[in-house]
């Protein structure tokens, strides 16, 4: 055989590799062509307003701005049969809306604008080290989310840096109430989470108490990605969002709110985390 024939055998047997690589992957994706519409507009959008001097978290904002009026959708992963990665801008809860902004963002700093970038960002934050593996392998909470996107140098959780207390709580709120998640039905899933929740419950876990915050929140920059921790039993996070600072100089929250759309809190989050006594306080994460 000569070299020009084995250089054709070589590059038909690379060739049919990708294609079945790239036929694996479009079954693990989940997303309308509205949605791949939606990412289009957007990405174009975003780069008309984003210049190399605009820092990550004026990138942060700028993204999150433009989700603004995105209706509220909850549990828009729980889908099919099967864990895909699911890509719905038509509809967002608090977590998929930080993934997204996240995602977006990384694109604008990284001069990248198409669909397959999108969605190796939106796995590689989604999926504990960036691999999707089944149900399990999502960060379903929102502490190991933080901890593996900052052990993948996504995020740096900066919340004992800025008064953040340490705080012991058994995590096991999905393995206690597996009649909530469809997927748990299954032992090799529902041992997987119980897993991971071991795994958590020997972290250090901090957060900013709520009646610390206002206190603080000169150390919080807009484009912070805040979590909201919960007295809920067996539960670390209860709602996520953005800080963003408004004129006034105070931090409010940008979010995915259950009123039913992304929109940023009328008070400030000092104020808002006093709505609910459930609310303790707050995760505080910066963008690397």
């Amino acid at each position: 055989m000569n070299n020009s024939v084995l250089l054709l055998v070589l590059l038909f047997i690379f060739n049919s590799v990708n294609a079945q690589e790239n036929s694996v992957d479009a079954q693990e994706i989940v997303c309308s062509s509205k949605d791949k519409e939606i990412f289009q507009s957007k990405i174009s959008e975003l780069k008309n307003n984003y210049t190399t001097n605009t820092s990550i978290e004026e990138t942060i904002i700028l993204v999150g701005n433009s989700f603004l009026g995105t209706p509220y959708v909850p549990k828009t992963l729980e889908i099919g049969t099967k864990e895909s990665l699911v890509i719905n801008l038509q509809g967002l809860d608090c977590t998929t809306f930080v993934e997204n902004v996240i995602a977006f963002s990384l694109m604008l700093k990284n001069n990248q604008d198409n669909f397959d970038n999108y969605t190796h960002y939106l796995q590689k934050i989604r999926y504990k080290d960036g691999i999707l593996d089944g149900y399990a392998s999502r960060l379903h909470y929102f502490s190991d989310w933080i901890a593996n996107n900052e052990k993948k140098e996504i995020i740096k959780n900066i919340t004992g840096d800025i008064g953040g207390e340490k705080l012991k709580k058994n995590i096991n709120f999905m393995s206690t109430h597996r009649e909530l998640y469809p997927f748990l039905k299954d032992d090799q899933n529902f041992n997987r989470i119980k897993e991971s929740e071991m795994n958590m419950n020997q972290s250090d876990f901090y957060y900013l108490p709520k009646d610390q915050i206002k206190d603080n929140e000169n150390l919080i920059n807009s484009g912070d990605i805040i979590a909201i921790t919960t007295a809920v039993k067996g539960l670390d996070v209860s709602h996520t969002g953005i800080a963003i600072r408004l004129a006034s100089g105070r931090i409010h929250l940008l979010h995915a709110s259950t009123k039913g759309k992304v929109l940023i809190s009328e008070v400030p989050l000092a104020a808002y985390l006093q709505k609910s006594k459930n609310n303790t306080g707050i995760i505080v994460n910066r963008i690397q």
